[in-house]
Formats: C-alpha cells, structure tokens, sequence
C-alpha cells in the first residue's frame, strides 16, 4: 500500500518545487494536488483518500477553514489547524508563548485609538505597530514619537477593516541589524540563519540576506519551546538577540526556506518530508 499525500497549495512557489521533487524521490508515495482556489467541501459528506495532508497555502484564512474541514472529515494535517489558527495571529501567538513562559519583546493590545496612544505612551516610543493577521513584514510601523502614533492610528481607524481595529503594539527591540529565524521540524530544531537588514525589517522577502547561524544549546532549547507553544509541527521562529537574552517575536506555520538551504547547509525539505511521513504513517501526531 502506497502512503497518499494531498499537496494542499496555492501558487507553486520554489519551495513547493523543493517538496514535491522531494516526496517524488521517496517509494511508495503519491501525492495528489489540492489547489485552494479550486476545491469544494461537502462538510459532513466528504470523503478523502489521504493518509495526511500538507498544507502550503498563501492565503491564512484559506489554510485555516481548510485544515479544520479536512480534520472535520477525519485526516490529519500538517500543520494543524490549531496550529495555523495560533500562528496565524499574533495576539493568539503571544497569549501562547506567555502563557508556555516563552519569552517575547513587551506587548500591549488595545482596541479604541484612545486606548491604543495609552498604551503607547505607557510602553514609551519607540514601539511597532503590527496587524494581528499578516505576514512577509507588510503593514508593520516603527513609531517613534506622539505626531507618528497619532497618524498611524488615523490611518488604520480610517481603512476600518476588521484587522486595523485591533491594535498589537510590541515595544521595539534594536536587532542591531539582524535577527535569527530558526527551523523546527517536530521536536528539533533543525537550521537557523541570521536575517540581515540596513533595514529595520529584517524579512528576506523584504530584501534582508541569510547567513548561517550556529544552532546553540540556547537558540535550540527556545526554538523548540516556542513549536511547543503554539501546538508543533513544523515552524519557523523569529529570535531577537537581546543584551537579556533571546526573545521570541513571532511563529510562522507555512515556512519559507528557500534562502536558507544554501547558508545552512541543510536539507530543510528533506526534513520537512521525513516529518509528513512519519506523521502519515502514524508513528507521530500532525
């Protein structure tokens, strides 16, 4: 019997080439494609062939409503919809790292412009406004003074989406020019770069360059607990360098990786596929 795997994607992007290439190389497995922008559920109906699925989406809302119909109609997922639905929001990811005792930059959460420029002057500047839902370093303001705040604010009140009326404010931490993004396959932590940026946003979808960094007991213990935090998997961690320690700044469930393979040297899809089988085969939980 072969191990059947649903490849749930939007776009093929370079690392889909990278794990699809990869499960192609392995005996006894089939992957069957599930494009996002084409799928129907028929919930409570539904019946799929697949020991696990994969999931490597774009779109958040998509990869979450996915994951839960899928686990509806009993496969399991990598990542879990657990998973996708902490990860996929920052104030879900903090409550998650505080409350595993993971630590993270200072963070205050307001819900009016009133109370969120109280928060500010309280966490004084200068602090970065970030949307509770979002990803690649987009819509993130470093700001630095009262002037800064209040136009920030204006701005996101006057968009009046859904995701600008909850404000995440995180006390700005200086990376000095780079942070860390550490890999996490189950329960090891399996690579991590240094992020360089003349930037503030250090992202390299943004432009910031990968170098190696040296996977330290320190480094790997964190990177493992913040996984744990958020209920596993596979993840990507975000790691502030701070004259106190190492601080967690976020957790991403659909890891990029392809600039990282080269600096690392190591085979970040390899893993990633070792883990989806081992999870298909039973012998871990997704």
């Amino acid at each position: 019997m072969s191990i059947q795997i649903g490849f749930l994607h939007s776009l093929i992007r370079p690392e889909e080439k990278m794990l699809l290439k990869e499960f192609q190389s392995r005996d006894g497995v089939e992957v069957a494609m599930i494009d996002d922008r084409k799928v129907v559920y028929n919930l409570g109906k539904d019946s799929f062939p697949f020991d696990v699925v994969l999931e490597r989406c774009i779109n958040h809302s998509r990869a979450l409503h996915a994951l839960r119909l899928f686990e509806c109609a009993g496969i399991r997922c990598v990542n879990s919809a657990k998973v996708a639905s902490i990860c996929g929001d920052k104030i879900m990811t903090s409550i998650a790292l505080q409350e595993h005792k993971v630590p993270q930059p200072e963070v205050r959460i307001a819900f009016t412009e009133e109370s969120t420029l109280q928060a500010i002057e309280g966490m004084g500047y200068p602090v970065v406004l970030k949307p509770a839902v979002g990803s690649w370093g987009r819509l993130l303001s470093k700001v630095n003074d009262r002037d800064a705040a209040e136009t920030v604010l204006e701005h996101k009140v006057t968009l009046g989406s859904y995701h600008h009326s909850i404000f995440y404010i995180q006390k700005y931490i200086d990376k000095k020019g780079r942070d860390i993004r550490s890999f996490v396959v189950g329960e090891e932590c399996v690579a991590a770069i240094y992020r360089y940026s003349e930037h503030w946003i250090t992202n390299t979808a943004r432009g910031g360059t990968a170098e190696n960094c040296p996977l330290a007991d320190e480094l790997k213990e964190l990177s493992v607990r913040a996984a744990r935090a958020v209920g596993g998997g596979i993840v990507a961690v975000d790691i502030f360098e701070t004259n106190d320690g190492l601080l967690v700044n976020e957790v991403n469930y659909t890891m990029e990786f392809r600039n990282s393979i080269g600096p690392t040297g190591v085979n970040i899809p390899q893993r990633i596929v070792d883990y989806v089988l081992r999870v298909a085969k039973g012998q871990i939980r997704g």
